[in-house]
C-alpha cells in the first residue's frame, strides 16, 4: 500500500507545481498575462482591467481557468490561437547546358508545407462573473503551409550536324499543401444565472485553419535546336502538388457549475 500512496502524493505535488495560483489576480489595463509553461490558472478573484488579455499555453491540448469571482472590463480577450504552418521550400532549377548536344538536368522536387497547429481547448470554471462589455475568446487553428514550387528544368545544348540537340530537363514536382489545424473547444462551467450574463457579452472565434495549396510543378526545360531537324526533346512539365485538408472548427458548450 505504500507505493500507491507515494505515487498519489507525487502526482498531487506535480499538479500543484504546474498551477498558477493566486488569491487575487489583477491584470492591469493593456497588460497580457501569459500561462507560460503552465496549463492551469486558479484565482479566488480574477480582475481583467480594460484592454487586458490572457494568453494561453498552446503547447498543451487543454488549458483550465478556475475563479470564484471574475470581473471583466472593456475590450478584454483570452487567446489560444495556434501557429500557422510554414511554406515548403521550392526546388532548385536544373542546370542548363551550353555545350553542344548535351542534356540539361532536371529541376528538383519542392518540399511540402507543414501543418497548421491545433488550438488549445479552454475549460472555464467560474462561480460569479461581473461583465458589462464584450469579451473575446479566440481559439483558432493555424493555417496549413502551401507547398513550394518545383524547380524548372534546365535548357539543353544545341545540336550540330554530327549530333542531335540535348534533351531539356524535366520540371520538379510541386510540394504538397499541408493540413489546417483544428480550432479549440470552449467549455464554460458556470451557474445558470451567470451563464445568462456571459452569453450576452461573449464573442468567440473557434475557426479551423485553412488548408495549404499544392505547389506548382516546375516548367519544362527546352531541348536544344539543331540543323536538319536534329532537335533535342523538351523536358516534361513537373506535377503540381496536392492541396491539404482544412481543420475542424471548435465548439462552445455550457455546463452548470
Amino acid at each position: 500500500m505504500k507505493f500507491p500512496l507515494f505515487f498519489c502524493l507525487l502526482f498531487i505535488s506535480f499538479t500543484a507545481l504546474a498551477q498558477l495560483r493566486y488569491t487575487k489576480l489583477v491584470i492591469e489595463p493593456g497588460q497580457a498575462f501569459s500561462y507560460a509553461q503552465s496549463d492551469i490558472l486558479v484565482a479566488d478573484t480574477l480582475i481583467m482591467q480594460d484592454s487586458s488579455s490572457i494568453v494561453l499555453n498552446n503547447l498543451k491540448k487543454e488549458n483550465y481557468l478556475y475563479a470564484k469571482v471574475a470581473i471583466i472590463g472593456k475590450g478584454c480577450s483570452i487567446k489560444g490561437n495556434a501557429e500557422h504552418g510554414k511554406i515548403g521550400a521550392g526546388g532548385r532549377a536544373g542546370k542548363s547546358s551550353n555545350a553542344p548536344c548535351k542534356d540539361a538536368t532536371n529541376g528538383e522536387d519542392a518540399q511540402s508545407g507543414t501543418d497548421g497547429g491545433h488550438a488549445t481547448s479552454l475549460l472555464v470554471y467560474v462561480k460569479h462573473i461581473q461583465i458589462n462589455n464584450p469579451i473575446l475568446i479566440s481559439l483558432t487553428g493555424g493555417n496549413g503551409g502551401s507547398g513550394g514550387k518545383g524547380g524548372d528544368g534546365g535548357s539543353a545544348g544545341a545540336g550540330t550536324i554530327h549530333c542531335n540537340g540535348g534533351d531539356g530537363g524535366n520540371g520538379g514536382k510541386g510540394g504538397h499543401g499541408a493540413n489546417g489545424g483544428n480550432g479549440g473547444d470552449l467549455v464554460l462551467n458556470l451557474p445558470i444565472t451567470e451563464q445568462v450574463k456571459l452569453k450576452q457579452q461573449l464573442r468567440v472565434f473557434l475557426k479551423a485553419g485553412t488548408f495549404g495549396r499544392g505547389g506548382r510543378g516546375g516548367y519544362s526545360g527546352s531541348g536544344g535546336l539543331g540543323p536538319r531537324g536534329k532537335h533535342g526533346r523538351n523536358g516534361l512539365q513537373g506535377e503540381d502538388g496536392f492541396d491539404g485538408a482544412p481543420g475542424t472548427d471548435g465548439v462552445v458548450s455550457y455546463a452548470d457549475y
